[in-house]
């Protein structure tokens, strides 16, 4: 059996800068740390389009942070992004079963266009 973890998925305002979005993203992940989390995660998802407008933006970046630990972090990190006026919307999920694999991001559309057809096979030789 797999032990639980959380995964928080945050969104930023997309008008701050790149520093002060480093800045929130450390400030979270030190934030679980402290109160006695486990960080095994931490990916930027980038700058997307919202489906809907949230406090008059149409932009967000988002943030995905996989912590581990026995729920109590959880109530402190979403306390922090309440208060905080960067991020416009927050939800932290319990998930059941084996963390994924981290995606890494390809550095160049060729070296997508390598990948596809390799996780294309391995797709069908799963089902």
């Amino acid at each position: 059996m797999t032990q639980p973890y959380y995964e928080t998925m945050y969104i930023l305002r997309p008008d701050i800068p790149e520093e002060e979005v480093e800045g929130h993203v450390t400030k979270y992940r030190d934030l679980v740390i402290e109160v006695g989390g486990e960080v095994l995660d931490n990916q930027m998802r980038g700058k997307r389009r919202l489906a809907y407008p949230i406090a008059k933006h149409r932009e967000g970046i988002y943030v995905q942070l996989n912590h581990n630990g026995d729920g109590q972090q959880v109530a402190p990190l979403e306390r922090a992004m309440r208060l905080s006026e960067d991020v416009i919307r927050y939800l932290t999920v319990k998930q059941d079963g084996p963390m994924p694999a981290p995606r890494s991001q390809p550095a160049s559309a060729s070296e997508a266009a390598a990948e596809a057809p390799a996780l294309e096979v391995a797709t069908a030789a799963a089902e």
